[in-house]
């Protein structure tokens, strides 16, 4: 019995892993980074909604109705968004965050902002309006650039648009709404001035290179729904689009607190965090021993003795090489160490084991040498009495009174249980960011849920609104129809009899059209075609259904439609009854012939403005 079990998940992941691949294949969406259990949920939502039981049915459902993608996505891409919304982080943002970044940039440099994951453009414009009261609308025009970037298509249209109820504009305060937006229709629309400072665009935030040279990036509420490892990614790109010293404005669901080394809490309740930069890489320099000066007392015995315990009885192994070449000293625990012996003291180093054992030393002098500065090895592995140890080897040039190197003293570090530290260090470190991920995936579980309740709750008291709508309509409808049913019989067969005329006029106008020998175009108002009769389709090639609709400018036949302009203007503002030229043209063959064309206003009664002209081109004969 367990067996089956496992066998029929094996066989729902593989499904399930086949259905996102299709995705990714044949539309370009790559959800293998979401969270699995959120995704299941969402994807099985829409299966139910259609009647669909397993994965690989869905697929073939998709494929036989593309039109089923929008729906999907609109499923699994949950569009959960308003304007200011939660209101502390976002008056935070106003009053602390916004006004930091605009002091720290010169007047005549840009403010670029990027919100990932702007759904329907709520959040954007929140962003235009904040930076525009702290800027000044001039400025802002000049200097503001908010890109807001998502991987919904339909949820961008909609947000170029900028447009939006009374509903999802009562978080705007009174006054905001009056300054930035224009009511028409019964709908807000936010102005046309500032809502060009908002440049939408889709951006797949886990496949697509990242916007650079940000100063503040909002995602809010987005990164919840990948897994760990997807997170970790995400944030990686989003600490190179930031500028040093740029602000990330997240989440309450998302807690960054595994991510410290990158991001450091700048209000870490309301999610703001300001990027950490990489530190560069310094060179670790060290004391190097130096000659008496010149002038100075020379050193008297003692010193040297004190100055020669110290090196013998030091706890790290260390030798003394010559600029020669030659071995100058080794103390005691070096000795010990390597199995260097007294006779080795004055020997080349190069006959000697510690020259290359255990790491190659004689490069590494050279570089000294000619750099002038100390050399430093680190977790060189060294296995001496059949233990594996770990050192670091710092190898320091000596120089003289002039600056230039006498030779170099060599330090071996045994740093076994520094290693051993940081890899217990490093263990707890990895344990701790589990336990914070699990956390802050349950804490983004849970965020989920409510936000795909908050959808679902919105979807149900729409439906509401709107059955009770229907239910008042169709109780008004269904007096109307017991009237409206009498009258329709009436009226079905006066249409029956006008349909019988209709096609007959339809019929005698083709059979006009046809028996034109000269090819009859009728243009309307636009100079789009409306009627293109079988002698034009003959002379030119093009069939009524290539152009019906078009332009007569941007046909591609062998007539110059374009010195056929100002005639038709003409006729078409009433300044001339009738016109007609010859033109060189070149039939559907490639032969030249010559055309005559002449025009008249398509007018729909005496004195009437013409809403239209009536072109009749005709090949003139070889002798004209």
């Amino acid at each position: 019995m367990t067996d089956s079990v496992t066998t029929s998940a094996d066989d729902g992941t593989r499904e399930l892993d086949a259905l996102l691949d299709y995705l990714k294949r044949v539309r370009g969406f790559d959800f293998t980074g979401y969270k699995r259990a959120s995704l299941v949920r969402r994807i099985e939502k829409r299966m139910q909604g259609i009647g669909v039981d397993g994965y690989a049915d869905y697929v073939r459902h998709l494929e036989a109705n593309p039109g089923e993608f929008a729906q999907l996505f609109n499923t699994i891409l949950i569009n959960v968004t308003s304007f200011f919304r939660d209101d502390a982080p976002w008056e935070f943002l106003r009053t602390s965050v916004v006004p930091r970044i605009v002091a720290a940039r010169d007047p005549g440099e840009p403010v670029r902002i990027w919100s990932a994951g702007c759904a329907t453009g709520e959040e954007a414009y929140s962003l235009a309006m904040a930076f525009t009261e702290a800027m000044g609308a001039d400025a802002a025009r000049d200097r503001l650039k908010i890109y807001a970037t998502d991987v919904d298509e339909d949820a961008l249209a909609w947000a170029r648009q900028g447009a939006y109820d009374e509903r999802a504009v009562a978080a705007v305060p009174p006054e905001l709404l009056e300054r930035y937006f224009e009511r028409a229709d019964g709908r807000y629309i936010f102005r046309k001035e500032l809502r060009r400072l908002v440049i939408f665009g889709r951006n797949d935030l886990i496949q697509d290179a990242p916007i650079s040279r940000i100063d503040l990036l909002v995602c809010r509420n987005t990164l919840m729904y990948f897994d760990a490892e997807t997170q970790a990614r995400v944030l990686a790109r989003f600490h190179f689009a930031l500028n040093d010293n740029g602000y990330l404005f997240l989440g309450r669901a998302e807690t960054m607190l595994s991510h410290m080394s990158t991001f450091a809490p700048v209000d870490l309740k309301r999610r703001v965090f300001l990027k950490v930069a990489r530190p560069t890489v310094r060179d670790r320099l060290l004391v190097a021993s130096r000659a008496t000066a010149e002038g100075d007392a020379a050193p008297v015995p003692a010193r040297s003795q004190l100055r020669e315990a110290a090196l013998e009885q030091a706890p790290v192994a260390q030798i003394v090489v010559e600029r020669a070449g030659l071995l100058a000293a080794a103390n005691a625990r070096a000795r010990a160490m390597f199995r260097l012996a007294a006779a080795d003291v004055g020997q080349p180093l190069q006959d000697l084991e510690v020259s290359y054992r255990p790491v190659e030393l004689r490069s590494r002098l050279q570089q000294a040498y000619e750099e002038r500065r100390p050399v430093t090895l680190k977790d060189v592995e060294w296995r001496g009495g059949g233990t594996l140890r770990w050192l670091e080897v710092q190898v320091v040039p000596l120089l003289d009174g002039a600056g230039e190197a006498a030779g170099a003293a060599v330090a071996f570090t045994d740093v076994t249980a520094v290693r051993e530290l940081r890899a217990e260090l490093d263990q707890s470190h990895q344990e701790l960011e589990s336990a914070y991920e699990e956390l802050q995936s349950t804490n983004e579980e849970l965020e989920t849920t409510n936000e795909e309740l908050q959808s679902t709750v919105e979807e149900l008291e729409t439906t509401n609104e709107e059955l009770q709508s229907t239910n008042e309509e169709l109780e008004t409808m269904n007096e109307e129809l017991q009237a409206t049913n009498e009258e329709l019989q009436t009226m079905n067969e006066e249409l029956r009899r006008r349909g019988d005329e209709l096609n007959e006029v339809n019929a005698f106008l083709e059979s006009v059209f046809t028996s034109v020998r000269a090819g009859l175009i009728v243009l309307d108002r636009d100079l789009d075609v409306l009627v293109w009769n079988a002698r034009s389709e003959e002379l030119w090639g093009l069939r009524y259904g290539e152009v019906q609709g078009a332009s007569v400018f941007a046909l591609d036949i062998g007539l110059p439609v374009e010195q056929l302009k100002g005639p038709l203007r003409a006729t078409l503002a009433g300044e001339r009854d009738t016109f007609e030229m010859s033109l060189p043209a070149t039939n559907r063959r490639g032969r030249s012939i010559t055309c005559r064309v002449s025009g008249t206003p398509l007018l729909s009664a005496a004195g009437a403005r013409p809403h239209g002209v009536i072109l009749f081109v005709e090949e003139a004969p070889t002798g004209d």
